[in-house]
Parts: structure tokens; C-alpha cells; sequence
């Protein structure tokens, strides 16, 4: 019997069952991930989360499905190591979605990863309707049974002729060595003419027809008068406008698309009752019937950019070409055309063309007094493209002109200067070819609707019109369309366009979109392991997050999310917490069960953060500003909408907002390329107006989560340059200077001290073809890196091996009298890394871990005035624990005399901020405003924050909601906060 329900995937077990897990810090891990189920494996950075996740469970079901493939099969795949683990049973396939952009693929965009674009080829073949390019009138095959609609509906009694033209080869093949000249209406020989006639006469015709008469093959003498140097026809029938002649003149039409190249004619005679002579032509073409333009018949190819079929021959579908670029043409689009806003008409050689384009201007009624950027998109085109019939080449005219005088070096070197990628100029960036470009369904064509956000292509699809005959085809091509793009809209991506290219998407970003196309698959069975699905979410998208987890859940699948948001957390069906410290002091399994459970177990950190008992306090005074501002105004990148910002210096400045609002264009698209522009004597006009207070400020600093080092012989003690003061330490020794051994023979980066087998990285790889490669300890050094005659070196009983197995902590004891090295040391240990080993590969270090580090290194700089450091989402990977010991590197920074810069939607960091600037109210076009800026406690008055509702809500838990305000500013109006942009920014204490 047919159900609707969904029937539970029916395995061996109900849960997958890991024994003895021992990948990189766990320690001989025992749990269980139940099916259908989602589960939550949380505790602090580096406690093994990813190990268990991602490199033991879905290394694992990986490892099978590529092992059930050929030998032949597995050496082109990712050949993946068996994990360390006793015994893992009831795994099922599984697809890993990682907090990672590793797309760099130019061609990819938003629709085509997500598999939208497959489906709108296909609508748009079965579906379109092309238009011509030049006349806008519908192109479309002539129908049989149209034309006998449109013939029987002329008046009764009408006599008519069905012909085609009759097609003589004249050709004969030329003399060998003989030039073949071409003859105009050559008189076909009488051979090739019997031929002709016998031929037609053999396929049932018996009539030919010119110049108003009949020549009947029955009469042999009227074909004498036939000129065949002129257009003859062969008559297929004769026929009377009559309802019940129609199936005749269907099939009459079809024999002349048959027999005369697919064209056939219609010769209406002359009658009693005054009808003149008439002569009308149909044929199979897809053409435009009015300019005689043949197009290619819409197919999914037709639309497919990376197919030659349908990709710009201009641009080969990559949307843009090496050619003049308008930012470099006009630079400064605040500048007006009196200004000299066409930078290459300002120079001495060029002035005539510029008194031209004003005149132009004039005449065209272009204002030359309005900047650039103020201009129309249509005055704007006409100054580029010009006009021919003003005798106006415009800019693009000029630069052809110079193209042709290219053999000259200074135009080559004046030209250079002005090129770079610009939009293609045939397809305008769309990437297809006209033709594609031509078909439209609704009014749209397939490059339009990928200029829509996600949410307007929603409302599109919801409100298309379809005749009823697309409606049956389109069913359920527009179901998979309109589901994913829900998908997209529930996973907070509502404001992305659909051309949009995936590499200039955000890790988070990219990660939501895959799990989208995760739904739209509708896959059972399998296991889904997600990595911190809801960073770069505001708070107010999280629960639509989890709606989307819970489908794939009731879909049939198991859900394992590394995750530290107390929401998700308290939507797990279960919960897995590891640590309790990170590295080798974590990897245990501290609690395994319910969210209820694991608040009431007291070994949990996570349930204690969760429970209240432990909790990240809201400071009890906030930096105040002090009189010093980075101010911008006029930003106007992507979506900002010519935004005035102030940034308070050696403050801890937040900016907010919903995804999309703009926050990463604003910091890192504006603030941090104008900065750097105007460091570099460049412009700023192409990110802001202007940007002031920038004296104040000698570096920029962006600090990532991006690995330090991407060698194993990359570690914490290299990275903050203590290796080089305990290189020193241990050459200064007795025993060394009697061996002749300077600082560089204790590195394992250059020759001299290392072991040269392994060159310092301590393992030896061996490829195994379609195996994985195994990596085996040195045989000459034993995993030590160093020669033995290095190793004999000591210093207080320890070889410098010895002394990179010391955790940070063991290494402050061990130093104690070595001020060089306890002075980059010791801020690890402050900052809550003491757990690391001095000689710790980079690789096995977590985001969280490699972002401390980078801080730790900018903290024992012994000045960090006049420096601004941007961080975006700097707690991703981050447990409650280590946003605390973040916070507390960010005190220290700010104590030490830097300014602070983080994008967050972290709301225990928020809450920690001196200044806050939130934007929206949306994001994409709705966005790009600012929506509040003040302390943490007037945007939480706001009623027009989203941010300040949560924000509030995380105030009044800690108890802090009424504490007055130490901000910048003061305010007892209902909205505390201060006004949108640089101008009202107030400073009182």
C-alpha cells in the first residue's frame, strides 16, 4: 500500500559504534552515534572533536566506500589512511560538509554548485521561447497545421498552387589543372536537365510552374518554353480554400519541406473576383521570419557556459576579458566630466578628445558638472560607447583607434596602463552567447533570473504563469528549482545572487550551500558530518539552521555536527563532549547522553557553561573612547549605500549584523583597502569619499585562522622565534663550542645539524600507488630530526629533541633563568596554549589554536600602539572556555596600546565590546545601512536592531542589563544608541 511516510533506514544496528579510537590526541575513545539521529560532539578547541568527527568516523566510512572500488579505480581517488581505532561497526556512507572554501573554480557559481542552473537549462530548452535580437518578434518553425489555419481562414473558393523551388546541380566537376570559374545562371547541360526532369517526374510530380503559367510533363512541347536560368517550381498540388481540403494541404506542405530543402510556397492565382496574384513563403527554418536571422533551437547545451555550444565566443563563458577597465579609466568616480573624471583624456596629448566629449555631453544633454557615479547607467554608456551618428567614438572608440597604433612602444606603454579584466563587451558579463541569451520564458531570460537574489528568484518561481501545455513539461523541473532555493532561503543565504561565483564565497557560506544541495538530493541513509555549521549565521538564522538539520534527520540520515552553539546543542538528540583540556590534555570522553543529562554532569564543561555555572561575565568597565576616531565616509562597495562610519581607536570595536548586511565589505573591502591605498599614495574614491584619522594608525594587521605553517617542520617555538634564543642557548654550551657547532646546526630547516636521510622532518614518506602513502619514522635519526653527534649536545641534562617534547609550561620551568625565551613563552601560557609542545607540527593545530598563536605573536611585541588589527569571526572553533582566554589576548592587546577590529555574531563577545556598529536591517539589498552604533547596553535598546534583541537577552542573564553605561556616549532616549554614521558621534564620559 502507497504511504507518504518516511520509513526508517533499516541497518545491522541502531547506532555506529566506535571502540578504541586513538586518531592524533583520543584516548582509546568508546562511543556511540545513534541513526536517524542528530548528535553534537562539542568541548574546547583541540580536545578532538575533528579527530573523532571527521578523521576517525567519516575517515572511516570513506575509506570503506573507496575500498569496495577496483585497484584501477582507487589510484585516481584520495587515497585515505585507516584511521587508529579498535572497531567501528553500523557506519553508513558518509558526505563530510567542512567549514571551508576550497572552491577556485572561475566557471562555479551559486546556481551551478547548487545544481539550480542544471535545472533552468532544462526548463529553458523544453520551455523558451526565442526572440529575435534585432526585431524583439517571436522566432518559431512554420507549422503545417498552423499554416493551414492561417491559409483556410483567407476567403472561400480562393485557388492556389503548392509548390517548390526546383534545384538544378549545374555544377560540373572542372579539368584537372583547370581554374574553375564561377558562371552566374549557368544553363544546366541538356543531360543533367533530362536527369532532373526524369527524376521529379519518377517521384509523382508532373507539374512545373513560372511566371504565372503551368508546364505539364503530359505536354512535352510546353516544357520548351521553360527558362530553367530562372527560378522554376515543381507543383506538388492545386487546391481551393475550403474547410475540407486541410489534411490535403498539410500533407502537401509537408512533401514541399521534403522535396524542396525544407521551404514551401503558396502561389494564390488571380480570380473573377478581383483577388490579385499572391505569393506567400513558409519554411522549417527557425528563423526570424521578418530579418531572415537563423537561430540554434533552444537544448539544456544552449545555455550551458562551459559548453562552446552556448558559451560567448568572446569570452569563451568566463564573463569578463583582458581589456580596458573602467576603474583604471575612471578612477575617481566622485569626480564630474569637467573634473576629468575619463583620466586618459586629462593628459596634454588628448585634450581635444576631452573638449569633444563635453560638446557631446552638451549636445546630449549629459550634466558635465554631476560626478561620475551620479551619471545614468544610459549617459554613462554613451560616453563610452559613443555615437556614430554625432561622430562620437566615445571611450571605446578611442581605444580601438589606439589599438591600431599599437606598433608604436609609448601607445603600447600608454595603453598597458589602462588595461585589466573587464566585463566581456558581447555578453555584458552574462557569459552565453546571444543566441541563449535570446530565449525567454515569462518575459525573462536565463541570465536575468541568475541575476536575482535567492529570495527574489523564489518569488518569481512562486508567481510564474505557465500555458498549460509548460506546465506538464515544466512540473517537476520547477519542484527541484523552487526546493533548493527554499533550501537556500532557510539556510540564511536569501540575499546571495545566483551568478554569484562560490570562490568569493565565506567558509560559512560555502558550507550552508552545500548542505542545501545536501536537501535538494533527498539522500537516505546516509551520514551527514558537519563541521560548525552555524558560524557566520546571525543568531536570529540559527533556529532556521536547525529546522534544516532536523529535514535531514527526518529524511532518514544521521547528523554528526561539531558544534559549539548553545542552541544547536540543546537541539542534539545527543551530545558528545570531549576534553577536558585541549591537546594532550584533552581526548577523553567526558560525557555522552542527552542536553538534560549533560547538565547535570558536573565533569562537563559544556554543561556547566550551559547550566550557569560557569559563564563569560559582561566587563565591569568598557574602554572608553578617548578622543581619537578613524572616521570614513561615503563607503559605497557591493551593497553599502554611501555609509559614514566612525571607529573609536584603542578601543574593542564589534561590527554586527545579519548575514549578507555587509559587515566583511565595510572592514575588509573598505576600511582595510583604503587604509592601505592611502598608505600606497593611491586613491581611496574607488572604496569611500575619504577616510580621516588614518595618521593615527602605522599598521594593519588581519589575523585569520589560516594555518601558520603548512610543514611538519613548522611549530609554535619557530613561529613566535623562540627557537632561535634556545638555538642560541644550547650553541653557547661548552660541549658545542668545543664541537665547533653554531646556532644553525641546532635547526632542522638547514643543513648543518640535521639529519639529512629525512632533511629535518623526523618521517619518511612512501608512496604505495593506489594505497595510501605511509609515513615512516626515519631509520637514520629515529624521529629525532638531528644528527647524533648534535644530539650529544646537552643543556641541564636535554638535547635539543628533548627539549621541543616540553610543553610550553615545562619549557617556562626549564628556561627560568633564560629571560630571551621566557619572554615569548610566557604569553602562550597567559593566553591558554601552555598545553602545546615546543616542537608541535602546524598541521595538527586547530583553527582556534593557530589564531591564539598568531595573537600570542603579536603580543610580545613590546609596542602595539598605533596598531589596528581586524579579525573576522575570530571564535570560530571556539568553546565557551576559549572565548574567555580570547578575550582575554584581546585585553591584552588593547592594554598594550592597539586598536581592535572584529566582525562577530558571537554574542558573548558582543557583549564584551566597547563600541559596537550594527548593519542591516537585511542582508543584500535591504542591507548596507547602519542600524545602531554605541556600547553594548544602548544597541540593546534599539528596537531596530536585530542584533540588540538578542544582544538584550544575553545581558539580562548575566545580570547586567540595567548596569549604566561607560560608553562613549550618553542617552535616556527609548533607542540608546547613536546616530547612523560619523557625524553624531558623541565622546562624553
Amino acid at each position: 500500500m502507497a504511504t507518504n511516510e518516511l520509513i526508517p533506514v533499516n541497518t545491522s544496528q541502531d547506532v555506529i559504534s566506535i571502540r578504541g579510537a586513538r586518531v592524533h590526541n583520543l584516548k582509546n575513545v568508546s562511543v556511540e552515534i545513534p541513526h536517524n539521529a542528530i548528535t553534537v560532539v562539542t568541548g574546547v578547541s583541540g580536545s578532538g572533536k575533528s579527530s573523532l568527527a571527521f578523521d576517525t568516523v567519516y575517515a572511516e566510512g570513506q575509506r570503506r566506500y573507496v575500498e569496495s572500488l577496483s585497484a584501477y579505480a582507487r589510484q585516481f581517488l584520495e587515497r585515505m589512511e585507516k584511521p587508529d581505532v579498535d572497531e567501528i561497526s553500523g557506519i553508513a556512507p558518509a558526505v563530510a560538509i567542512r567549514q571551508k572554501n576550497s572552491t577556485r573554480n572561475p566557471r562555479s557559481t551559486v546556481a551551478t554548485s547548487t545544481e539550480i542552473y542544471d535545472y533552468l537549462r532544462l526548463f529553458f530548452a523544453r520551455c523558451g521561447q526565442t526572440f529575435c535580437i534585432k526585431c524583439g518578434v517571436l522566432v518559431r518553425r512554420d507549422n503545417p497545421e498552423e499554416i493551414a489555419t492561417q491559409v483556410l481562414s483567407l476567403a472561400p473558393g480562393r485557388r492556389f498552387y503548392v509548390v517548390y523551388q526546383l534545384r538544378i546541380d549545374t555544377a560540373a566537376p572542372p579539368a584537372p589543372g583547370r581554374r574553375l570559374f564561377k558562371k552566374k545562371n549557368a544553363t544546366p547541360s541538356q543531360e543533367v536537365l533530362r536527369n532532373a526532369l526524369s527524376d521529379i517526374q519518377r517521384r509523382g510530380f508532373n507539374r512545373l510552374f513560372q511566371d504565372d503559367r503551368l508546364h505539364e510533363f503530359s505536354s512535352p512541347e510546353t516544357l520548351l518554353d521553360v527558362d530553367f536560368t530562372k527560378p522554376v517550381w515543381v507543383v506538388v498540388d492545386r487546391l481551393a480554400v475550403n474547410a475540407e481540403s486541410r489534411s490535403r494541404l498539410i500533407d502537401s506542405i509537408e512533401i514541399c519541406y521534403r522535396e524542396g530543402n525544407g521551404e514551401a510556397i503558396l502561389e494564390f492565382v488571380p480570380d473573377a473576383a478581383g483577388s490579385p496574384a499572391q505569393r506567400l513563403v513558409f519554411n522549417d527554418r527557425f528563423e526570424c521570419k521578418n530579418d531572415g536571422i537563423i537561430y540554434q533551437e533552444p537544448e539544456p547545451r544552449l545555455f550551458s557556459f562551459n559548453n562552446p555550444y552556448g558559451a560567448c565566443p568572446r569570452c569563451q563563458g568566463f564573463g569578463n576579458t583582458i581589456d580596458f577597465d573602467l576603474n583604471l579609466v575612471v578612477p575617481d568616480s566622485s569626480k564630474s566630466l569637467d573634473d576629468g573624471a575619463i583620466e586618459p583624456w586629462t593628459k596634454p596629448r588628448y585634450r581635444v578628445l576631452f573638449q569633444d566629449a563635453k560638446k557631446f555631453a552638451r549636445a546630449q544633454g549629459i550634466p558635465t558638472n554631476v560626478a561620475w557615479r551620479h551619471l545614468t547607467v544610459d549617459q554613462r554608456r554613451l560616453l563610452l560607447e559613443g555615437d556614430p551618428a554625432s561622430d562620437f567614438g566615445g571611450v571605446k572608440g578611442f581605444f580601438t583607434y589606439l589599438e591600431r597604433k599599437k606598433y608604436k612602444l609609448h601607445v603600447r606603454v600608454f595603453l598597458s596602463r589602462y588595461r585589466g579584466y573587464a566585463l566581456c563587451p558581447e555578453c555584458g558579463g552574462t557569459r552565453l552567447r546571444p543566441e541563449a541569451r535570446a530565449v525567454r520564458v515569462a518575459g525573462k531570460s536565463v541570465t536575468e533570473i541568475c541575476k536575482f537574489t535567492v529570495k527574489e528568484a523564489r518569488a518569481f518561481f512562486a508567481t510564474l504563469e505557465l500555458t498549460a501545455a509548460q506546465a506538464k513539461i515544466a512540473d517537476k523541473i520547477l519542484d527541484e528549482v523552487r526546493s533548493r532555493l527554499q533550501f537556500l532561503d532557510e539556510v540564511g543565504l536569501d540575499y546571495l545572487t545566483l551568478e554569484r561565483l562560490t570562490s568569493t564565497l565565506s567558509g560559512g557560506e560555502s558550507q550552508r550551500i552545500q548542505l542545501a544541495t545536501s536537501l535538494g538530493s533527498h539522500l537516505v541513509g546516509a551520514l551527514y558530518v558537519l563541521d560548525e555549521p552555524s558560524i557566520g549565521l546571525h543568531p536570529r538564522d540559527t533556529q532556521r539552521l536547525i529546522d534544516i538539520l532536523k529535514s535531514l534527520r527526518d529524511l532518514g540520515n544521521t547528523v554528526l555536527v561539531v558544534e559549539h552553539d548553545p542552541d544547536t546543542i540543546e537541539a542534539a538528540d545527543s551530545i558528545i563532549d570531549l576534553g577536558p583540556g585541549a591537546g594532550e590534555l584533552g581526548g577523553k570522553l567526558l560525557f555522552s547522553g542527552t542536553y538534560d543529562a549533560m547538565l547535570r554532569e558536573p565533569k562537563s564543561i559544556t554543561g556547566r557553561y550551559l547550566n550557569g555555572e560557569l559563564r563569560i561575565p559582561v566587563p565591569n568597565s568598557r574602554h572608553k573612547p578617548n578622543g581619537k576616531f578613524l572616521r570614513l565616509y561615503g563607503a559605497h562597495v557591493h551593497n553599502l549605500q554611501n555609509v559614514d562610519l566612525m571607529i573609536p581607536l584603542v578601543t574593542f570595536t564589534v561590527v554586527t549584523g545579519v548575514s549578507g548586511s555587509g559587515k566583511s565589505t565595510i572592514v575588509h573591502d573598505v576600511l582595510y583597502k583604503a587604509l592601505a591605498a592611502k598608505r600606497n599614495g593611491s586613491s581611496v574614491k574607488e572604496f569611500c569619499d575619504r577616510i580621516e584619522g588614518d595618521a593615527e594608525i602605522r599598521e594593519v594587521v588581519i589575523v585569520d585562522q589560516s594555518p601558520i605553517g603548512r610543514t611538519p617542520r613548522s611549530n609554535p617555538a619557530t613561529y613566535l622565534k623562540a627557537f632561535d634564543a634556545i638555538r642560541e642557548v644550547f650553541a653557547d654550551t661548552p660541549d658545542a663550542k668545543r664541537r665547533g657547532y653554531a646556532a644553525g646546526h641546532f635547526s632542522f630547516n638547514v643543513p648543518g645539524g640535521r639529519c639529512e636521510t629525512c632533511q629535518g622532518d623526523g618521517t619518511v614518506t612512501v608512496e604505495m600507488q593506489f594505497l595510501a602513502d605511509v609515513e615512516l619514522i626515519c631509520e637514520e635519526c629515529r624521529g629525532t630530526r638531528f644528527k647524533n653527534s648534535v644530539l650529544e649536545v646537552r643543556y641541564h641534562g636535554k638535547n635539543v629533541h628533548e627539549v621541543l617534547q616540553l610543553t610550553v609550561r615545562e619549557a617556562l620551568t626549564f628556561f627560568i633563568n633564560v629571560p630571551k625565551v621566557i619572554s615569548k613563552l610566557r604569553v602562550l601560557n597567559e593566553i591558554g596554549l601552555g598545553y602545546l609542545r615546543l616542537g608541535q607540527s602546524a598541521t595538527t593545530l586547530s583553527g582556534g589554536e593557530a589564531q591564539r598563536l598568531k595573537l600570542a605573536s603579536h603580543l610580545t611585541r613590546s609596542e602595539n600602539k598605533e596598531i589596528l588589527y581586524i579579525l573576522d569571526e575570530p571564535t570560530t572553533g571556539l568553546h565557551f572556555d576559549d572565548i574567555t582566554k580570547l578575550l582575554a589576548a584581546f585585553r591584552k592587546l588593547l592594554e598594550s596600546g592597539a586598536s581592535l577590529v572584529v566582525i562577530e555574531h558571537n554574542l558573548d563577545v558582543i557583549k564584551s565590546a566597547d563600541w559596537l556598529i550594527d548593519l542591516g536591517p537585511e542582508g543584500g539589498d535591504q542591507g548596507g545601512k547602519i542600524i545602531a552604533t554605541g556600547t553594548p547596553e544602548q544597541v540593546a535598546r534599539n528596537t531596530q536592531s536585530h542584533t540588540g534583541r538578542f544582544l538584550a537577552r544575553a545581558l539580562n542573564a548575566n545580570g547586567q542589563a540595567k548596569r549604566p553605561t561607560n560608553g562613549a556616549s550618553k542617552s535616556t532616549g527609548p533607542s540608546a544608541t547613536i546616530g547612523n554614521g560619523a557625524h553624531s558621534l558623541s565622546t562624553d564620559p
